[in-house]
């Protein structure tokens, strides 16, 4: 029978994930898949050989257990497996838990499922695996989102008689709260509950840190629960509750928390007053934010790289940059290195401001002071430059960034095509194009709004159709930006006909028009010579509150014909 996706299994103790240890085979059974390991459909694994004929020698198998080892610890994890399947095919090797649990771990991390669980089945086949070989499986399942196949193995390690242990718990509720799926982990926790398991600081921590945004009450009860259970939370728990706190806009609820926590055996520590200091500062209370800083000193705090770089992108924010720079040259002055998020704002600061010398100076001392810089930098300095008039200076950057090590992505080659085509360069603004499609590098839907937005302005409406219609025959959701581009087009080039065509189209695929449709949609029929039938139409959209009372206000003041219309409406009202 063919064997199933894994997937699609069930992982029943009926249907095992694993070979049962009770089950007897002809000879050892190797698999190439996941699905053919769990049904034990005989195949050799990708990168073994066929079994030894040779007859069992124990130099040899020292021999082959050295190399096991070697490289295991040098983590040429396939090479392990290869020597691991031929030691067990020897019959008289039985494997170590620590190296096989050490091996699933690794193929998990490199994504490779199905040698993982090769290892597995040969540890439950040949060995004695344990808590923590079953933990990896699930770990691993967790981390690569799979965590319906991690309840599977759950269920399995029970059928053979290994009771999950907190950590088992913790895996599966973390994976879960970092999913979004609160609920089921909160379900998870109460199995965990019901099966006598302890939870620790590490469980409730995790759920707190889920609870704490938008379920802040129960964040609270689950931190009482946890108290009344005699655990001591850490400062990484307490700082789990700041931060939502924080996050929620309690700010004040926040201080007055971490004012408590010396009752509570605990001392607030330089990430506690990092957290406030950010949320004081984005709601512009600086004195307040003074004060803290105050008291982070005579507790005993010296603020960090983390705190500077709040106070740097606090005075960029509120475009003091000169105070930011003042920061920076103090955390130097202090021993403190700045990195990324000391040197971003600033950047982005001085590029917002026109200021570009500076920008790529900053940029430059980053580099000469070990910092790299992420293409997020670069695409800040990039888009400033083309947006200032400069593309050929842009360009220049742009063609270095391979060398420097930092590849451009999707929304560098969008800046430069922009730039180029609006520059009047539209051959290099498509070559941008295909070198990022040929890159592997795919578009997004800003790539392609902004060439449908360069084809309607430059008059290419029809092109920009024949794009719009590849768009869809290759999967691209249109949005309705996407469709307003291109409705502009055709208003501008006064085809009214096709752009209500196209709006009916629209429609009949479920997008929906905004306000901004509407009001291309009349301001076309009003400058394609029909004025009062396009006020005609506003006042009935706006009777039917599709546009705001501003926008008709505009509208009028574009075509300043309602008056004409109130008068040939009054002048046609029946007289009593």
């Amino acid at each position: 029978m063919a064997a199933a996706s894994l997937g699609s299994l069930d992982f029943r103790p009926q249907a095992l994930p694993f070979p049962s240890k009770s089950c007897q085979l002809s000879s050892p059974t190797f698999v190439r898949c996941s699905s053919c390991y769990i049904n034990n459909v005989g195949a050799v694994t990708a990168g073994t050989t066929p079994s030894d004929t040779q007859s069992p020698d124990l130099k040899d198998t020292t021999h082959l257990i050295k190399l096991l080892n070697r490289s295991c610890k040098y983590r040429k994890y396939s090479e392990s497996l290869y020597f691991l399947e031929r030691l067990v095919r020897k019959g008289i090797y039985k494997p170590d838990v620590v190296l096989c649990t050490k091996l699933i771990n690794g193929f998990f991390g490199s994504k490779n499922i199905e040698k993982a669980l090769r290892v597995m089945e040969i540890l439950e086949k040949y060995g004695d695996p344990d808590v923590f070989s079953y933990n990896a499986v699930i770990s691993g399942f967790c981390k690569l989102d799979r965590v319906d196949s991690a309840n599977k193995v759950l269920e399995r390690m029970r059928f053979r008689g290994f009771a999950p242990d907190v950590v088992t718990y913790n895996i599966m509720i973390g994976s879960l709260c970092s999913r979004g799926k609160l609920g089921t982990a909160l379900k998870v926790f109460d199995q965990l509950l019901n099966d006598n398991c302890e939870p620790s600081v590490i469980t409730y921590t995790i759920l707190i840190e889920a609870t704490v945004m938008g379920e802040l009450d129960q964040a609270l009860k689950l931190l009482d629960e946890m108290l009344s259970r005699g655990l001591r939370p850490d400062m990484y728990t307490y700082n789990a509750i700041i931060r939502g706190l924080c996050k929620e806009g309690l700010v004040g609820r926040a201080l007055h928390f971490i004012k408590g926590l010396n009752s509570r055996g605990c001392k607030p520590d330089v990430v506690s007053y990092n957290i406030l200091l950010r949320a004081l500062l984005n709601h512009g209370k600086w004195d307040e934010g003074e004060k803290l800083m105050e008291e982070m000193y005579a507790e005993g705090h010296e603020p960090n790289n983390v705190t500077y770089s709040i106070l740097i992108s606090s005075f960029c924010r509120d475009g003091k940059i000169d105070d930011a720079v003042n920061i920076l040259e103090a955390m130097v002055q202090k021993g403190l290195t700045p990195d990324s998020y000391s040197y971003d704002p600033l950047i982005a600061a001085f590029c917002k401001e026109g200021k570009l010398d500076m920008a790529i100076k900053f940029l430059d001392r980053m580099i000469s002071s070990g910092c790299l810089p992420d293409i997020i930098n670069y695409n800040t300095v990039l888009a400033a430059l083309c947006k200032n008039g400069k593309p050929d200076q842009a360009l220049e950057i742009f063609q270095k960034l391979d060398e420097v090590g930092c590849p451009p992505n999707v929304s560098s080659y969008n800046t430069m095509f922009s730039a180029l085509w609006s520059s009047g360069e539209r051959q290099k603004g498509l070559e941008m194009i295909s070198e990022m499609v040929s890159k592997g590098i795919d578009p997004d839907d800003i790539t392609y709004n902004s060439l449908l937005s360069c084809l309607c302005r430059d008059g290419l409406v029809d092109e920009a159709i024949s794009l719009l219609v590849d768009m869809e025959s290759g999967g691209f959701r249109l949005t309705v930006i996407t469709y307003n581009i291109v409705l502009l087009g055709l208003s501008k080039a006064h085809r009214m006909d096709d752009a209500i065509e196209l709006l009916v189209i629209m429609v009949e695929k479920g997008c929906r028009p905004n306000e901004t449709t509407l009001m291309l949609l009349v301001q076309g029929i009003g400058f394609a010579g029909w004025r009062l039938e396009a006020m005609e139409l506003a006042k009935a959209i706006k009777d039917l509150d599709a546009i705001s009372e501003e926008s008709f206000r505009r509208l009028n003041k574009t075509f300043p014909m309602l008056h004409v219309y109130n008068e040939l409406s009054h002048s046609e009202t029946p007289k009593k």
